[in-house]
């Protein structure tokens, strides 16, 4: 186990210092070619950075040697973090697995649904939440058959999925004045749910947050933190020692112990500017998706 860390680690070592180099000459090039406005410049500078991260993630070598489950929680867990700053510009890149959390997107199952329902009611927030949820993801009705109200106060909300967090934020605000309720805000929303638009993602159970646990199982926070601080040294549902009502509330969502989607994050800090960076990278297709960028 000591060579399998050492040899992850080298890898996870040499991969920091590729990245690094690459951004930083990167962000060199643009501080020496950019005499446009700050605006123009900040979107120069993010447009390097990402296009600079996605050919390191492509053409990493640590990435090529992830084939397991147990291959990347090591790289996670030495790469999470990656801190430099170039040319006056900070540069923050948190690494994490992108299959951790709840995709809400997947709770249009009316099994999952329930499952939120009796998750929001343990938290004291009324499951009307999770009606307007499943509105949202609906798509378009031309009876207006909806669970709720929420478009008679926004007719021009989108509905086809939850597309960002923006868009979650926008619901509970919606929620909170409507029923008066900020309950809401006790959840992390930041830790229970991951956004895709793919309404068949798989969540990992080895990387799952105690947040996940909870909403899966309709467990209690320690029976949660429990499994979840436990969940990068198991390998599958025998050595996680459930119950059998537990076993079967988990059988209502997908899960797996090996979902090679890395979510990163990116914080370009200039000056009194932030530029915050998100997507999700598929290690075995070298693809980003679901970029979403906030000035």
């Amino acid at each position: 186990m000591l060579h399998k860390k050492a040899i992850a680690l080298l890898i996870t070592v040499l991969f920091i210092m590729a990245i690094t180099i690459s951004v930083g000459l990167g962000l060199k090039y643009v501080k020496n070619a950019s005499n446009s406005v700050n605006s123009e410049q900040y979107m120069l500078q993010s447009s390097v950075v990402v296009n600079d991260v996605l050919k390191m993630l492509k053409n990493s070598a640590a990435l090529d040697q992830i084939n397991s489950a147990d291959g990347l929680a090591l790289f996670l867990e030495e790469s999470s973090f990656i801190p430099f700053q170039s040319n006056g510009i900070k540069v923050l890149i948190e690494i994490s697995s992108a299959r951790a959390k709840i995709n809400p997107n997947t709770l249009l199952d009316q099994d999952r649904l329930n499952a939120f329902k009796s998750f929001l009611i343990t938290n004291r927030v009324n499951p009307e939440y999770a009606s307007m949820l499943s509105d949202v993801m609906s798509g378009i009705k031309e009876d207006m058959s909806y669970n709720t109200d929420i478009f008679t106060k926004k007719p021009y909300l989108f509905r086809d999925y939850i597309a960002s967090q923006e868009h979650l934020l926008e619901i509970n605000d919606a929620y909170i004045k409507k029923y008066h309720d900020n309950s809401l805000k006790n959840i992390d929303m930041q830790e229970l749910f991951y956004i895709s638009k793919d309404k068949n993602t798989t969540i990992d159970l080895k990387h799952a947050t105690p947040l996940a646990w909870e909403l899966m199982l309709g467990c209690d926070e320690n029976r949660a933190t429990l499994l979840s601080a436990n969940g990068v040294a198991i390998n599958s549902l025998d050595e996680l020692a459930l119950s059998d009502e537990e076993k079967k509330a988990l059988q209502i969502f997908q899960t797996s112990f090996y979902e090679p989607y890395i979510d990163v994050k990116l914080e370009i800090i200039q000056k009194d500017v932030s530029v915050n960076i998100r997507f999700e990278y598929n290690i075995k297709l070298k693809k980003g998706s679901n970029f979403v960028f906030e000035v």
